[in-house]
């Protein structure tokens, strides 16, 4: 057990971790074009800030979190999204006094207790997006537009976004009375948690994988049918502005988002080559949530969530190949012990000059020296005997092309700055 990671957890090794460092940064670079800022928020929370910010019903609280009590009898959860510990930092730091909107983007592990598969495990990584203080549909326009612009820019042009609206409390609770009586017609052929849902949440119904409750309920009525006014022009104005973008979309009624905290816009963006899990993107409108957690009034906020691993796996399924590029700009060789000695300084000059540098460390000879200099793609090797420290000179082998010159010792930073 001691040489193997908990199950649902996986290394990110070296040859991997190039990949995501470059997701990383990709991601932060379109964040930046579209004015979003980054927050770092605790790996763990209050329990019930997400019993409250993600709800109750949910699947992700009542079966799926981290919870424990810690040395002080306190009720801590790690967190298993993003949402709500930007929204509670959004209050706490009152940036809601701020200009607004507020425009915030995160990149953060989380945590579920659920069974591992393909691109899902129990510690997974999330990219995401929040902007608060804003209730404009030109904002929700945005948000789908920078996932889209992210993910053309790694190389997934043929991705699905899909929208749809789930309605404010006004127009849902309406809703709610209509699907609650046909989903109690049909109650004998629901499965037992759609029974439960239907109680509590009977939008979740919609979104039950119970292949016996999707074929009943086949004929069930949809929210997006039954928007009061100001929702559906919201809707309409979110379309407007996504085809002005030139952003190809379908509205697809079934999409609810399994959170309860979601209110209009609702979207996803989907693979179709990932099996069972294709959405690689979710995201949607949450007005009222800083409210519910305990701020003012009033501030909308919208958002989205991308699983790191999932988004790996979609880019591998595509053919998309993310090149390490690590390479070493220059190896030293060595010969004999005074070069030996000597190859520290000249080390310790090339690092300070931001050259990348490295040397033997096992006491190989020099046709080792040379094969470990290959296999770490190193630029150039610098050769140094003793005999070229008697006369101020080095080898210099451009490991490209196999040419090799001598030059001065003394120069050797100088020559190496116009090389690389």
């Amino acid at each position: 057990m001691l040489t193997k990671a908990p199950r649902g957890t996986k290394d990110i090794t070296p040859k991997d971790a190039c990949k995501w460092s470059y997701l990383e940064n990709k991601f932060r670079e379109v964040c930046s074009l579209f004015g979003y800022e980054e927050i770092r928020t605790p790996i763990f929370e209050h329990t019930e800030l997400f019993q409250r910010g993600v709800g109750e019903t949910t699947d992700v609280v009542q079966k799926e979190m981290y919870t424990f009590e810690d040395k002080g009898k306190r009720s801590i959860t790690l967190k298993p999204e993003g949402t709500a510990g930007v929204v509670r930092a959004f209050i706490e730091h009152k940036m809601y006094a701020d200009t607004q909107p507020t425009k915030l983007f995160y990149q953060t592990p989380c945590f579920r207790y659920e069974r591992p598969q393909a691109g899902r495990q129990r510690q997974f990584h999330q990219f995401g997006v929040e902007t608060l203080g804003s209730d404009n549909p030109s904002i929700d326009a945005e948000i789908i537009a920078l996932a889209v612009q992210f993910f053309n820019e790694v190389g997934l042009n043929n991705l699905e976004t899909c929208i749809n609206s789930v309605g404010c409390p006004t127009c849902r609770e309406k809703y709610n009375k209509i699907l609650k009586e046909y989903l109690d017609a049909k109650s004998d052929v629901l499965c037992e948690t759609c029974n439960e849902r239907k109680e509590k949440n009977p939008m979740r119904v919609i979104d039950c994988k119970n292949p016996v409750c999707k074929e009943n309920i086949k004929d069930i009525p949809y929210m997006i049918d039954h928007l009061c006014d100001d929702c559906k022009e919201h809707f309409d104005k979110v379309q407007e502005y996504l085809t002005e973008m030139g952003i190809n979309y379908k509205v697809d009624k079934t999409i609810v988002r399994g959170l309860d905290y979601y209110k209009k816009t609702a979207f996803e963006i989907v693979s179709n080559d990932i099996g069972a899990q294709s959405t690689v993107c979710g995201g949607g409108r949450y007005d009222g949530l800083v409210e519910q957690l305990g701020g003012p009034k009033d501030i909308s906020g919208i958002g989205f969530a991308l699983g790191v691993e999932r988004l790996l796996l979609t880019l591998e399924n595509n053919n998309i190949e993310i090149e390490n590029p690590k390479s070493t700009d220059i190896f030293i060789a060595t010969i004999g012990e005074n070069a030996q000695a000597r190859s520290f300084k000249i080390l310790k000059e090339l690092r300070e000059n931001h050259i990348s540098a490295d040397k033997d460390h096992l006491d190989r000879s020099l046709k080792a020296q040379f094969k470990y200099s290959d296999k770490i793609n190193a630029k150039y090797t610098v050769v140094i005997g003793d005999d070229e420290l008697s006369n101020d000179e080095v080898k210099l082998k451009d490991m490209s092309t196999s040419e090799q010159t001598t030059i001065k010792l003394s120069e050797l930073v100088k020559e190496l700055k116009n090389r690389l």
